[in-house]
């Protein structure tokens, strides 16, 4: 059995105890993993704040940070295929997708390695004669980024990069569920050789580590991702000492297709949408808003691609659809469509967990066209569950899709160009896809507005989050002071 360990300052260390982590694909234990409480936290945010004055890393030019990033990346991707089996082993994510995004998670690091000496001031253009006034972009000092299990190493590198490149220094946690990968990229961070304390990784539970973390007085800006309700929790506690944030949270996105659309194209891209990564994604095309005209045939479709997918052990380089994460998840479902089905919804295909070990749910299609505020229509399931709704009109696909509190992501499948364009206009989501899906680049801002949080990760809005603008003043006249009394 593996035992993990921490990163705190440069070293290995144990947490406070240990906890089990489990195989979703056997419900098993395969490994134990170090629990960080308040003594490892505190040590952690020490760290990460002696080490963003200390001369190893305030000393280094923002050129000499991308190197260590671009470092980094290499690493990263040198390690690809044992993060991958970590992760799939771990959290049940198929070896197919981990091997793929874990590959992919380097380009990011890459993307703020090259940005790190581009964060720019800009000299101000005064109504001042005698003044030269420009603004320097700084480092707004110790990050907690916290990171949810699934894709961990994504959400983690659309953190960390941008702080790194920004001077910052952070603590990095990971979810209790899964944090194996993590816990291992630990290992890259030390094999590139940024300084001590400049980037630590602990694991632990909420009240005891997260909960201390996101208080510490010693945080200036906290980048959470996971759900509304751990966010408030984050947010009061970010007040203890007027930290900044930036949430991703979760979502409940609409898929809409009108009757023009390539069905045969929206199909796969649907698929994609909710069930890949079993379902597991926050930007995961949940509610599938279809025009009446071409109801029928296109579930027609849905059902028999579904059919298809290959459900079976998330080592295997030709499964589709693995476990969920945690039997927690899973029996979260179950009760979802079970109130569903009670409130009038009806099930095209799947709704039942399939039987044997591990924590695997098939994918399933509900239709909820008669059941407009059914559970799994409302609430954001984190599993491989597609709710449909048909619609009439162009204006009543608009009502219907930003009828939700959330709004991180869109997508709409029309040929009608001037049609997508309003869509794009209306839909209340920070990001909207046409005609495609799940699509993603380091270049690219990705985030929400509402229940789906605030602030972006990717591109360089990301990078400036993580910076403070100093304003400064130089007098270039040798003259007296004019006086004093008056303000300049």
């Amino acid at each position: 059995m593996e035992r993990f360990q921490l990163y705190i300052n440069g070293e290995f260390v144990d947490g406070a105890g240990w906890f089990d982590s489990l195989d979703p694909a056997s419900g098993r234990v395969w490994a134990q993993m170090p629990e960080a409480r308040e003594t490892e936290v505190n040590r952690a945010v020490d760290a990460a704040h002696a080490a963003f004055s200390a001369p190893a890393w305030a000393g280094l030019t923002a050129t000499a940070r991308g190197k260590l990033l671009y470092r980094l990346a290499d690493l990263v991707q040198e390690a690809a295929p044992r993060l991958a089996a970590l992760e799939t082993r771990d959290t049940g994510k198929v070896i197919r997708e981990t091997s793929a995004q874990i590959a992919y998670v380097a380009e990011y690091y890459r993307y703020y390695a090259g940005l790190a000496d581009k964060i720019e001031g800009a000299h101000l253009p005064i109504d001042k004669p005698d003044m030269e006034v420009w603004t320097r972009r700084e480092p707004v000092g110790v990050v907690a980024a916290i990171v949810p299990w699934n894709s961990q190493l994504f959400l983690s590198a659309v953190k960390l990069g941008p702080a790194l490149a920004a001077g910052c220094t952070v603590v990095l946690k990971a979810s209790e569920d899964g944090p194996a990968p993590l816990l291992e990229l630990g290992r890259l961070v030390d094999k590139a050789g940024f300084p001590a304390g400049v980037v630590n990784i602990i694991s632990g539970f909420g009240a005891q580590c997260g909960a201390v973390l996101t208080r510490h007085r010693k945080v200036a800006h906290i980048a959470f991702t996971g759900g509304p309700e751990t966010a408030a929790h984050v947010v009061r506690g970010a007040a203890e000492n007027l930290a900044t944030t930036s949430l991703e949270l979760g979502g409940k996105s609409p898929f809409i297709v009108f009757d023009d659309a390539d069905l045969d194209s929206a199909a796969n891209a649907q698929i994609s949408g909710i069930f890949a990564a079993t379902g597991q994604s926050c930007v995961a095309g949940s509610r599938l808003l279809v025009q009446q005209g071409v109801k029928d045939r296109f579930l027609a479709i849905l059902r028999d691609k579904a059919a298809a997918i290959r459900i079976a052990a998330p080592d295997d380089m030709t499964t589709e659809v693995g476990p969920l994460c945690t039997a927690r998840q899973r029996d979260g479902i179950i009760a979802a469509i079970r109130a569903s089905i009670d409130a009038g919804a009806k099930v095209i295909t799947g709704g039942q967990p399939l039987a044997g070990d591990g924590f695997y749910f098939p994918p399933t299609i509900m239709d909820c066209t008669d059941a407009p505020d059914a559970d799994c229509l409302r609430k954001e399931l984190f599993g491989p569950v597609l709710s449909v709704v048909a619609f009439e009109t162009e204006e009543q696909a608009l009502q219907l899709a930003n009828d939700t509190q959330y709004g991180l992501a869109a997508g709409v499948f029309t040929k009608d160009l001037t049609r997508a364009h309003r869509m794009i206009r209306q839909l209340r989501a920070g990001i909207v896809w046409v005609n495609t899906y799940r699509a993603v680049s380091p270049i690219a801002p990705f985030g929400g507005v509402g229940l789906s949080g605030q602030g972006r990760e990717g591109g360089l809005a990301a990078a400036l989050d993580y910076t403070t603008v100093k304003t400064v003043w130089l007098r270039t006249s040798d003259d007296p002071i004019p006086d004093p009394f008056i303000m300049r």
